[in-house]
């Protein structure tokens, strides 16, 4: 049970905090008819069964590394599977655009949820709150709640479950209430109604699907986030909160049928319910949406961690806000971009109706990707059960997404400018990557060895252990040359460290290995692209005490394209930093290379 808390708190908040918004703004642009009523419910209630329930929680939970999920969990299954080099290109494209969507909605998630529940306070009884003052009420919210990250979380996790259990709850009960008012709503559940209801308004009716994707948003959270709690207690929780959502959406399309006039459905439906209890419940909202941006907040710092893991980003500056939990971290520059986004957002838009429009794209078009590997994965398995299935939800998704193409000129895309800056600078840092080591000078590993031996016998040599960080052993970086050759920096023993990435998201092993020759020793640390190492302790477990550690700098003289890539190396800090080693041992060694 209390992993089903915990999965509430952690990992439902964004599509937790959906109705308050989604027929909301539905029913502004649609004629609240009976015949619409029903049509719309019945999209919901299928929706909710297609995407989350099978393409989610019973498709894409099957597939792990270490019970780890997520889009580049799923690259790196398709590429165990593959032999075809092009197709594996094709995947890793796609997932570098999967991961920025996944980036640029997080801007949104925390503008619409959080604007949305503060515009509840317009409805409080005998008091006039005007729509400047919601934005700012949002917008303190955000910048408290953003201020909030650096502190980390750890104190108040625990109340992120029983807080989203009273929502749920609030949620289920009010839904109850508006069905008893009118339990035929209960017929939505027919598909006939959904095929109905889009075949008998056209395009129009297309055009709807824009807005009813709004109901599963961040339902990809429940595979992203597998591996921090477990596949079984989040397919145990979203049982229960398939029934709560819907419930509440059958319960608002009860209420809006019996009060056709009402602005918003899900703060107007708890007036109703309780007067007295109004204020509590909008309060309860504005924490639910709170919770829902943090889970997206902290979302991003892991996508991003694992991002710079398996280097498709460059290095930043990564504190560590938890002496117990390795994995609550912060990221400065990804916490203050978010923050000046979402109050952007917030102002550019004003009202979450308004925010409605641009958000939906990059959800569905990352539920596309999802649903592309998927099917790739299942042929390649020869799961065909399976890969039936997959075909039936990526076909939805392409419906969906075909459908929020209309969002563009209405602010969708703000969403696919903020996925751009993620996109483009993992396309440019990672072909600058490859630009550069193509034209570094390394030497081959036999020369180096010749060369060594003979200085090293001559040379006067310095005591202790040196420890040089090395890529690949076959070819020595230039900067190890320069620091022994050139400027005759020779130790009695040195240790060449390599640190590889493994497909794997978690485990860590250091061991030595063949000796490059004599006086040189070779050490290679392994870990999953999740796990926070700490690389002093993994040396000193194998004793190695190092009196210096040597590494590589680049000083990059660019032209054209490259200069935006040299930049990125220049404002970025050096992937020492990222291992938190001690700055009195380390020595930067600079080598000018020009692109």
């Amino acid at each position: 049970m209390t992993g089903i808390i915990k999965a509430m708190g952690l990992v439902f908040g964004d599509i937790g905090t959906s109705p308050i918004y989604t027929l909301t703004v539905t029913f502004l642009i649609l004629e609240p008819t009976y015949e619409n009523v029903l049509g719309v419910l019945s999209l919901i209630f299928w929706t909710l069964v297609i995407l989350p329930t099978i393409q989610y929680n019973v498709l894409a939970m099957r597939l792990s590394i270490r019970g780890e999920g997520g889009t580049i969990v799923l690259a790196e299954i398709f590429k165990s599977l593959s032999k075809s080099k092009k197709a594996k290109g094709v995947v890793t494209f796609l997932s570098f655009i999967g991961t920025s969507f996944i980036m640029g909605d997080g801007v949104i998630t925390p503008s619409i949820s959080i604007l949305s529940a503060v515009e509840g306070s317009a409805f409080i009884p005998e008091i006039t709150i005007s729509q400047e003052m919601i934005i700012l009420g949002a917008m303190v919210i955000a910048i408290f709640l953003f201020l909030f990250q650096k502190k980390g979380t750890e104190k108040v996790a625990s109340a992120f479950g029983p807080v989203m259990v009273i929502w749920f709850s609030s949620l289920l009960i009010l839904g109850i209430y508006g069905i008893l008012k009118n339990p035929e709503v209960l017929k939505a559940v027919n598909p006939y109604y959904a095929i109905d209801f889009v075949l008998k308004n056209g395009w129009k009716g297309y055009l709807i699907l824009g807005e009813v994707i709004l109901c599963v948003t961040g339902c990809e959270a429940m595979y992203a986030d597998m591996g921090h709690l477990g596949s079984k207690p989040i397919r145990q929780a979203w049982t229960i909160l398939f029934f709560v959502l819907s419930i509440n959406y059958f319960g608002q399309g009860a209420f809006i049928l019996s009060h056709p006039e009402v602005k918003n459905i899900l703060f107007e439906l708890s007036l109703n319910f309780s007067y007295s209890l109004y204020v509590p419940f909008l309060i309860l909202s504005i924490a639910a949406t709170i919770i829902a941006s943090q889970a997206m907040i902290s979302g991003m710092f892991s996508i991003v961690y694992q991002a710079i893991t398996t280097r498709i980003m460059p290095m930043l500056k990564i504190d560590y806000t938890s002496k117990e939990l390795k994995s609550q971290i912060y990221i400065g520059t990804v916490n203050w971009f978010l923050l000046i986004a979402v109050l952007f957002i917030m102002l550019e838009f004003k009202t979450s109706s308004n925010l409605a429009g641009a958000y939906g794209l990059t959800v569905t078009a990352n539920m596309c990707i999802t649903g592309i590997i998927l099917i790739s994965i299942f042929f390649l398995k020869r799961n065909y059960i399976a890969l039936i299935f997959a075909l039936l939800a990526t076909a939805i998704d392409f419906v969906y997404v075909s459908a929020c193409l209309q969002k563009i000129p209405q602010g969708g895309y703000y969403s696919i400018i903020l996925a751009l800056f993620p996109f483009l600078t993992i396309l440019v840092f990672t072909n600058g990557q490859k630009k550069l080591y193509s034209i570094m000078q390394f030497i081959e590993k036999e020369d180096f060895i010749l060369k060594f031996e003979r200085i090293y016998k001559t040379n006067p040599k310095i005591p202790g252990t040196a420890i040089f960080f090395i890529r690949d052993t076959s070819k020595i970086s230039p900067y190890i040359v320069e620091t022994m050759f050139y400027h005759g920096i020779i130790y009695e023993d040195n240790v060449f460290l390599s640190i590889l990435i493994r497909p794997d998201p978690f485990g860590v092993t250091g061991y030595f290995k063949e000796n490059l020759c004599q006086s040189i020793r070779v050490f290679e640390i392994e870990m999953g692209y999740m796990e926070f190492v700490n690389i002093e302790e993994i040396l000193r477990e194998n004793g190695i005490e190092e009196r210096a550690i040597f590494y590589g700098l680049e000083d990059i003289v660019a032209r054209g394209y490259w200069r935006i890539f040299a930049f990125i190396k220049k404002i970025t800090p050096t992937f020492i930093s990222f291992f938190r080693l001690p700055s009195r041992k380390l020595h930067g060694v600079l080598t000018r290379i020009e692109m």
